[in-house]
């Protein structure tokens, strides 16, 4: 059970345990400080003519209970941010025995020392009612870098107003440090997997705008259930957050709702797993409203797997009829939001669903084939993609720039038109409800009919992620149609290494190779047709816009009977074809 500290000497244990429950309080996050509890904190500081501290995090949650001296009392630093620079996330709420709600000097300094987010002193009659207060906050534009209040009734205090000065305070200061350190979180990161898993993290917290400022391996077998790397290296590791000033702790591996809140207790700052950091990106990078909406349904469904609750001091106890009993509790309340927003984007999404499928049956109507490029993350495919349609989509050399699936048509060798999907890149561990949330994206990559899995050639993992990329193609159930492997970024690698046997050598930047894989594609497209030779009389010559839309024209003359054609086409054409009035002269030519 949590303890009250300080200055306890003489108070019965009684007394103790009363003040205690403190810490069973949870607050509302947009109440600075609820009337009854500052009653109660006064009458306790009465009752023992000691100052009374309570530490409030951002949450509302009661951090630490201090009892002092009769005029002083010692607080000790603790925050939830190391940054020297930031706010530490938690309000400081004093009261002043047998005086007034003015602020000393000492309370000032231990406001900017400790980075609180607010100083706040309650004067304190002796009969234990509250008489005046005064609140400080952090201001780098004040000349002493603080903002104090007026000295307010201590039972009116501003409650949303001095909210917003916190809000004001972190943003203004938020702002400095982003400025010195160009926008960058300092990132310490953690794994139990190897250096290579580490080094693919640390690419995923550059993207995400983070700064690593140390990597924490620890080889085990599988995570420890309370810490993922056990309870004494998460003790070594909140000094070593320390000493580097570290504002975000990134493991590689996913933790669970328990994990978290343990080693953010432990640690004593942000802490976030691979696939909240994966979900920030693609939150950062999501332009279209699809996009958006799949990236808050991800978030939502990751979310709801880690809610915790507080028991019954979440519960909403109250009297009379139609109130009797604990009624919802916030989580519950949490938990029923959640799920009728959930519902809400599944609605949407399937309506825009309904969309792209009515556009994907007008492709196949047209009789264009299509093909999707799909690889691991940055491996040149939008680059490549700009390059065989004439497009300008983003493109840049990150993780996951391109999240929306964007067509454009391209023409193969001998005249025959494709539709070219771009496709999200894939990823080690690519998050479970992020494959949900981008299903019906996905699935252009499944219903293609060809797939170019491009690979980059200058990647030392380049093995480890071809079989990624494979391993979630056949997870979506993109087994039927046929594949060519593309080896993107030739121009880096040593002419005649054959790093993945079969593959097209190509490179994006310069064009070189491009051909042959175009070459590639009309192959695998024409697999399991044939090429014929027929005449279009000219009394049916209406039917030639029909005709062109069937497959690629290989050739096209003008003799006396009519429109002499050679085209490669499946049976299913060759048959609807002969019911156009046309006469087949060489079906079986190859």
């Amino acid at each position: 059970m949590p303890e009250v500290h300080g200055n306890l000497e003489g108070i019965r244990k009684s007394v103790l345990d009363e003040m205690a429950a403190f810490y069973d309080v949870q607050l509302d996050s947009d109440i600075f400080m609820p009337q009854d509890l500052l009653q109660s904190l006064c009458g306790y500081s009465a009752f023992l003519n000691r100052e009374v501290a309570l530490y409030i995090t951002r949450d509302g949650e009661i951090a630490d209970v201090f009892i002092g001296k009769s005029a002083s009392i010692d607080l000790p630093d603790v925050r939830l941010r190391r940054s020297e620079r930031r706010l530490s996330m938690i309000r400081c709420i004093h009261t002043h025995p047998s005086g007034t709600g003015m602020l000393s000097d000492v309370d000032i300094s231990a406001l900017t020392s400790m980075r609180f987010d607010a100083m706040c002193a309650v004067g304190v009659a002796a009969d234990g009612h509250m008489t005046s207060a005064q609140c400080a906050f952090l201001d780098p534009s004040a000349a002493d870098g603080v903002n104090r209040t007026e000295l307010v009734n201590a039972r009116r205090l501003p409650q949303q107003e001095w909210m917003t000065l916190i809000d004001e305070a972190d943003k203004a200061y938020f702002a400095e440090i982003k400025e010195e350190k160009d926008g960058l979180e300092r990132a310490v990161l953690v794994g139990i997997e190897n250096e290579q898993s580490l080094d693919e993290l640390e690419e995923l917290a550059k993207t995400a705008g983070a700064e690593t400022v140390l990597r924490v391996l620890q080889k085990r077998p599988s995570p420890d259930t309370a810490f993922c790397i056990g309870k004494g290296k998460a003790e070594e590791l909140a000094l070593r957050c320390q000493a580097v000033n570290a504002d975000v702790v990134i493991f590689d591996n996913e933790l669970s709702g328990v994990m978290q809140k343990n080693l953010e207790e432990m640690l004593r700052v942000k802490v976030v797993d691979r696939t909240a950091l994966i979900l920030d990106i693609f939150a950062a990078r999501a332009s279209t409203r699809e996009g958006k909406l799949q990236v808050e349904m991800a978030q939502l469904q990751y979310r709801s797997q880690r809610l915790l609750g507080q028991g019954l001091v979440l519960s909403r106890l109250a009297g009379g009829i139609g109130t009797r009993g604990p009624g919802e509790s916030k989580l519950e309340v949490n938990r029923r939001r959640i799920r009728e927003r959930l519902t809400d984007l599944r609605r949407e999404l399937e309506q825009i669903e309904k969309q792209r499928t009515l556009r994907r049956q007008n492709r196949e109507k047209n009789n264009i084939p299509v093909v999707a490029l799909v690889g691991y993350t940055n491996a040149g495919k939008s680059t490549l993609f700009n390059l065989l349609t004439g497009s300008d989509v983003y493109a840049m050399d990150q993780l996951f720039a391109t999240l929306d699936s964007v067509s454009r048509p391209a023409v193969l060798p001998h005249g025959g038109k494709i539709l070219l999907v771009d496709t999200v890149g894939f990823i080690r561990k690519l998050p479970h409800d992020l494959v949900k949330a981008f299903r019906a994206t996905l699935e252009e990559a499944k219903l293609a009919d060809v797939l170019v899995i491009v690979s980059d050639a200058a990647d030392q993992e380049l093995p480890n992620r071809h079989r990624t990329v494979e391993e979630v193609l056949d997870s979506l159930g993109a087994t039927e149609a046929p594949r060519i492997d593309a080896l993107n970024k030739c121009d880096l690698c040593r002419a005649g290494e054959d790093l993945l046997p079969g593959s097209v050598r190509i490179s994006a930047r310069t064009g070189e190779g491009t051909d042959l894989l175009l070459c590639k594609i009309e192959e695998a497209l024409d697999a399991g047709t044939q090429e014929i030779q027929f005449l279009l009389p000219f009394d049916r010559y209406q039917a030639m816009a029909k005709l062109r839309k069937l497959g690629s024209v290989l050739s096209e003359e003008y003799v006396d009977e009519g429109a002499l054609l050679t085209m490669r086409l499946g049976v299913s054409e060759i048959a609807y074809a002969e019911q156009l009035g046309v006469k087949i002269l060489d079906k079986d030519r190859k």
